[in-house]
């Protein structure tokens, strides 16, 4: 398969396009020539040299990675840059990257796999990004303790053996939960306002611990990495389903952050 018809294929189904002005992150193909053939494709979370090296070492055409190289440009590739980029050049490697367009994907997105995993009912979409969302919200099957969701979480979820941190300032059985993978700080007025009983996401700020108590909404630190494997592993299942099927790995490189 063509490079150029791998990329359009991620791009149309993730709607790369609508997110153009809404992300600082540059998604879609951010290294390699157009023009080159795709066989092996290799995904992860994190677009880094270690990442890269492990794509290159396994044979990869092409690695599709959540977090790229390239957040709103890139004025040098010296030191450090240039040593991620280097694996890349150097093995022929292409970089696909999908940041935003992941998190808020309805069927394929890092909201959508923990909503799965929850088996949550009654999704709509939760977390404001302009005219788009980038998680979701639903029903839990069955009211249940904060510590129930965090034993789930934590059995379920690529933590790094790290504790999912829960902020308990909600009711005492949750029903109604927002998911908002990675950095989810900026969400806690919008889920105020939609009557959430919780918020699950990967990271918070120091105000997250004020504004969900003053909320009395509960805030569940999962990781930002643990919370944003889901999209591209769903990427992966996706692409082996095409009518030209790609031999594919996943390189699971937990951080514990």
């Amino acid at each position: 398969m063509k490079l150029t018809e791998f990329c359009d294929r991620l791009d149309e189904e993730l709607r790369t396009a609508d997110w153009a002005d809404l992300d600082a992150s540059a998604n879609g193909l951010q290294v390699g020539p157009e023009e080159a053939d795709v066989a092996q494709v290799a995904f992860c979370t994190d677009g880094v040299e270690e990442t890269f090296h492990m794509a290159a070492d396994w044979g990869a055409d092409a690695i599709v990675v959540h977090h790229g190289i390239s957040w709103g440009g890139i004025e040098r590739v010296t030191g450090r840059q240039y040593g991620r980029i280097a694996p890349l050049v150097e093995n022929d490697v292409a970089l696909y990257v999908s940041h935003l367009p992941l998190d808020g994907h309805p069927d394929l997105g890092n909201a959508a796999g923990i909503a799965d995993l929850l088996d949550l009912a009654n999704r709509a979409p939760f977390g404001r990004v302009g005219p788009e969302h980038a998680g979701q919200q639903g029903r839990l099957p069955e009211p249940q303790p904060a510590d129930e969701l965090r034993e789930t979480l934590e059995a379920e979820l690529s933590t790094g053996d790290q504790p999912v941190q829960v902020l308990d300032f909600g009711p005492a059985e949750l029903e109604h939960v927002a998911i908002v993978t990675g950095d989810g700080s900026d969400y806690i007025d919008e889920a105020a306002a939609k009557g959430v009983d919780a918020v699950i996401m990967g990271e918070g700020k120091q105000k997250t611990y004020h504004e969900a108590q003053e909320a009395g909404l509960t805030v569940v630190l999962a990781g930002h990495y643990a919370t944003e494997t889901f999209g591209v592993r769903n990427l992966q299942s996706w692409v082996e389903e095409w009518d030209e099927p790609l031999e594919t790995t996943f390189f699971d490189v937990p951080t514990g952050i």
